[in-house]
């Protein structure tokens, strides 16, 4: 199987694995429920809010206008994107094997490998992702690597129906595209980031993306190359962590670009597709090409795509 670019104009995200639609085909998992307090979950009771941008910093090609008047319901809301801890309590009482798994590899950033696993193939156009074997959710540069030492990091190398399959097991469901802007909005109006107007507060990075020139060299001033603990930098209004940077994150829609600007309420996307909506934006964003890190912006990813910077967070419905 190729390994291909998700979209020419988002060489930033997550790449495409171009696998088969018949072998994504998988069954849902069985095995005794997670404990109570799994997920720690923010209730949101709801509302109206505008949704979207038509700024200066849009995405030519991304949808993220016009704004428009969205209501969404109660839900409640994992407050950090699905650890590796976690991901790990969900295999072990089900038994789950991902898609990388089965298909026995995942993009990996080639700046995190040992030169004797760089020889993989590259994607076209983002040559900074490599194919390497045995990369998976629990050994996320490949064989050699483990998640030991990082249990409170967000698990990657997670396609679109691994994500569904842990949020079903744990009661829940990915959130709409509606849903997760809502949230990481945290109450603030039409502001650029989850936090504000401004990158930095007071001179400190508020979100783990790439400082420095992509993708050769990363100063590392928010003191991460790679994924960080979910809570390593301070939650927004709503007590969410991580909606900027860290790890992309899968949301239930299909992509789509044909928002008008008529008022909605609970939007679920297009009724089908060939992409996934993710948000959020990944340790490897960088304002010199791609500012998905702000709270409107969005991209798109083939479903049974996998790589080392996309995870996701689940919802619970109210009540």
């Amino acid at each position: 199987m190729d390994a291909a670019a998700a979209d020419p104009g988002r060489p930033c995200c997550a790449p495409s694995s171009a696998r088969p639609a018949l072998d994504r085909e998988r069954s849902a998992p069985t095995g005794p429920p997670p404990a109570d307090g799994l997920l720690d979950l923010v209730r949101l009771d709801g509302g109206t809010f505008r949704m979207g941008s038509d700024g200066p910093d849009v995405n030519p090609g991304d949808g993220e206008g016009p704004v428009r008047e969205v209501r969404v319901g109660p839900f409640s809301i994992g407050a950090t994107a699905v650890t590796n801890a976690q991901f790990a309590t969900f295999v072990e009482a089900t038994g789950y094997r991902t898609g990388a798994e089965r298909f026995g590899w995942s993009f990996v950033f080639a700046g995190f490998l040992p030169g004797r696993l760089r020889g993989g193939e590259r994607v076209p156009g983002a040559p900074w992702w490599c194919r390497v074997d045995g990369a998976l959710w629990s050994a996320p540069e490949g064989p050699g690597s483990d998640v030991s030492d990082r249990p409170d990091h967000p698990v990657v190398h997670v396609d679109h129906d691994d994500a569904r399959a842990f949020c079903a097991w744990a009661g829940g469901r990915l959130p709409t595209e509606a849903e997760w802007e809502f949230a990481a909005r945290g109450g603030l109006e039409g502001a650029r980031y989850a936090w504000g107007d401004e990158l930095l507060v007071d001179g400190e990075h508020r979100c783990n993306i790439w400082q420095g020139t992509f993708p050769v060299r990363n100063t590392r001033e928010d003191g991460w190359a790679g994924t960080s603990p979910v809570r390593t930098f301070p939650p927004n209004g709503y007590a969410l962590f991580d909606v900027a940077g860290n790890t992309w994150e899968w949301c239930s829609d299909w992509w789509g670009t044909g928002h008008t600007g008529a008022a909605t309420a609970d939007p679920q996307g297009p009724a089908g597709g060939s992409a996934r909506v993710m948000r959020g934006g990944s340790y490897l964003c960088h304002d010199s090409y791609c500012n998905r890190y702000r709270v409107a912006a969005r991209t798109s990813n083939d479903p049974d795509s996998a790589s080392g910077n996309l995870g996701f967070r689940c919802v619970v419905p109210a009540g």
